[in-house]
């Protein structure tokens, strides 16, 4: 494949496996490259607003912890996003930290998907089964959980940028497409879980005999689902397409490469305008005085409308 073909994705035959290595850039595609670092950037100040405020700035409870790991995959992936497209266009670095860089991308995608399965999977069970999930929910759950799939992620990404070739020069073919198969059905699972989840809670919401009042949290979910779904998921189809059939995509279809890895630094840096758009919603900020920390507390407010309380939130209280 000739070296100067715009954005080309090369598959080596090093040791005789497959290895995706960064694009070469072009003209042509240079804004599209520089309109990546400008959304990443915006969504990365975003994401560093929301992890200020949910880390230090708010007592955290049940989902608010959840939200606080999902802003810092976002904040991962961006960042190593507008690394790896700087890469690209100035050409300073080796390919090997470029595919370091890729296995990091890979982690904060894992992750947040991760993260917002389980927060479509707690509010599915909260109001499936309130009353076990008001007495019986285990006080420390959510950091459990975050803390599993942190690790999860990691070890994913991980095992597969050793035997892939993208951490260490020399790989493993057979082990390669072993991760590459457990990795793409974690993903799959993963989103079976969120659709599932998020469906049941719609259903339960609108359909049930008994119609649950319709909260900011319960917006706010359905929002940053909707967000994955449309920016986010063809990120990953792509990817793990192209880890299968790298060998038969056309150069052309390159470009999507770039379309897609936009259209996921824009789910990533949505986030935070969900959850400060959902928490400003009808309200008169410069009458009430609203400042970020009440607008995001707001958003994750589980009280219908009628209950506002300053963004009372009757679940589990604590840090945990």
């Amino acid at each position: 494949m000739d070296p100067t073909t715009p954005w080309a994705i090369e598959i080596t035959t090093m040791n005789g496996y497959g290895q995706v290595l960064p694009p070469a850039c072009d003209e042509k595609t240079l804004i599209l490259a520089l309109l990546i670092v400008v959304v990443a950037l915006v969504g990365l100040v975003g994401n560093a607003v929301v992890l200020w405020l949910l880390g230090f700035r708010m007592r955290r409870n049940a989902f608010s912890v959840y939200i606080l790991n999902l802003a810092g995959a976002d904040f991962l992936l961006l960042c190593f996003q507008i690394v790896y497209y700087l890469d690209n266009l100035i050409d300073i670095f080796h390919s090997s930290i470029s595919n370091f860089f890729t296995s990091v991308l890979t982690f904060a995608y894992l992750a947040g998907l991760s993260m917002l399965s389980a927060i479509s999977t707690e509010r599915c069970l909260s109001v499936l089964w309130p009353i076990w999930y008001r007495c019986h929910r285990p006080k420390h759950l959510s950091a459990v959980t975050c803390a599993l799939l942190w690790a999860l992620s990691l070890l994913l990404s991980t095992l597969e940028g050793k035997f892939c070739g993208l951490l260490f020069r020399i790989g493993d073919y057979d082990w390669c497409r072993t991760f590459d198969f457990l990795t793409a059905a974690w993903l799959i699972v993963l989103f079976v879980v969120l659709a599932g989840s998020s469906l049941a809670l719609l259903v339960r919401m609108l359909c049930g005999s008994r119609r649950m009042p319709l909260t900011r949290l319960y917006v706010t979910v359905v929002f940053a689902v909707l967000a994955f779904l449309l920016c986010g998921l063809p990120f990953g189809i792509y990817w793990f397409l192209l880890i299968w059939m790298g060998n038969y995509f056309n150069v052309s279809l390159c470009y999507i490469h770039l379309v897609l890895d936009a259209l996921s630094c824009v789910n990533c840096s949505t986030n935070p305008l969900i959850y400060f758009f959902v928490g400003s919603f009808r309200q008169r900020w410069r009458q009430r005085g609203r400042t970020l920390r009440l607008v995001l507390q707001r958003a994750l407010q589980d009280a219908p409308e009628g209950d506002d309380s300053e963004g009372s939130l009757p679940f589990p209280q604590g840090t945990p």
